[in-house]
C-alpha cells in the first residue's frame, strides 16, 4: 500500500511538473497567474525558515543570544547592501557559525 501511494504521487508530481515544462503543450499562463506563481517561492522559504530562526525549545525568541536571529539578521542586512546573492549566502553562513561559537 505504502508503495501505491508514493509511486501515484510520483505520478502526480511528474505530470504537474510536465504539464509546464514541455514546450510543445499549447498551455500559457497569463500575466497575473504568472505574477501570483512569483510568491510560491518567498512563501515557502518563509514556511520552512521561520520556525528554524524565531523558534527555540518550542518557544518564541527573539534574544540577541539566538544565532539563526543575528545571522539572518545580517543576510538580510548583506543581501540590502551588497546585492550579491552569493557572498550574502556565505557571509552569512560564516557568521552564523561564529555567533553559533560565540554566543
Amino acid at each position: 500500500m505504502i508503495w501505491a501511494i508514493i509511486g501515484g504521487m510520483t505520478l502526480i508530481l511528474f505530470f504537474n511538473r510536465y504539464l509546464f515544462l514541455e514546450p510543445r503543450l499549447p498551455i500559457r499562463l497569463n500575466r497575473g497567474v504568472k505574477e501570483f506563481l512569483g510568491f510560491a517561492v518567498p512563501g515557502m522559504l518563509t514556511a520552512i525558515c521561520g520556525p528554524i530562526i524565531f523558534v527555540k525549545d518550542h518557544q518564541l525568541d527573539l534574544s540577541l543570544a539566538n544565532p539563526y536571529l543575528l545571522a539572518g539578521l545580517c543576510a538580510i542586512g548583506l543581501m540590502l547592501w551588497r546585492r550579491n546573492v552569493l557572498l550574502s549566502v556565505v557571509l552569512s553562513v560564516a557568521l552564523f557559525y561564529v555567533f553559533r561559537g560565540w554566543l
